[in-house]
């Protein structure tokens, strides 16, 4: 089997590379705090979201067939938006959906420390601010794009499992190894940011889960928009 060419090879690990594999953690990171501290919202799941704003109306659960259609609502709002933002006014700085995440994820945060002080006990994270959370997690979906179209689907972990059989049969058929190992890459960050939500939800309530999502993005957005946004590649194609 043939080794990839060298150029091919660094695009493996370069600083795109390693910022969406930042990204997808916090993604995975986000819907595990929507998930473990709610009724069991999915805002990187839109396939779950779709199955059970039908579904729900067979079951007796029009409650949760509600709120799933709203989510879906909320994340495409999020892309649109984020979409919009990029050909208008982030023509220099391809990473700019991170802001748009991050201003959710604090406003998400903001409303569910606003609702635990008036009639919550902190246990659980309202609905209300999960709207906020997967209107960010839609515009965080936006942060790669070449050629006008999302380039690496940061929460879409179907797509990259899909993606990652393919390179493994290429690699097989006499291809190389980075015909899979940057989905691999990227589809182990999104778990690894899942396991560490998961984690941190035995030991805080759900506001300090977003406040915490709302911290590292926070970070990250610093870091792409004033860093690598002006030293790293645009790969932003209008």
């Amino acid at each position: 089997m043939k080794q990839p060419d060298p150029a091919r090879k660094r695009a493996l690990f370069d600083a795109e590379a390693r910022i969406s594999w930042v990204l997808a953690a916090l993604a995975g990171l986000i819907g595990a705090a929507a998930f473990m501290h709610t009724a069991g919202y999915f805002v990187t799941f839109m396939t779950g979201n779709t199955e059970r704003a039908i579904l729900g109306h067979f079951h007796d659960e029009r409650d949760m067939a509600v709120a799933a259609a709203a989510l879906l609502a909320s994340f495409l709002s999020g892309v649109i938006v984020a979409s919009w933002c990029r050909r208008h006014f982030w023509t220099s700085h391809p990473h700019g959906p991170t802001l748009l995440t991050t201003v959710s994820l604090a406003v998400a945060a903001f409303t569910d420390l606003y609702l635990v002080a008036h009639d919550d006990d902190g246990s659980r994270i309202a609905f209300v601010p999960i709207l906020f959370v997967a209107f960010g997690v839609g515009a965080l979906n936006t942060s790669f794009v070449k050629d006008g179209e999302v380039s690496i689907p940061l929460s879409y972990v179907t797509g990259t499992v899909v993606k990652l059989g393919q390179g493994i049969e290429r690699h097989i058929g006499g291809g190389d190894y980075a015909d899979w190992l940057g989905y691999f890459l990227l589809y182990t960050a999104f778990a690894l940011g899942s396991f560490l939500g998961g984690l941190l939800s035995l030991a805080v309530p759900g506001w300090a889960m977003l406040i915490t999502a709302f911290a590292v993005c926070l970070i990250t957005t610093g870091y792409t928009y004033l860093h690598l946004d002006r030293h790293g590649p645009l790969t932003e194609s209008p």
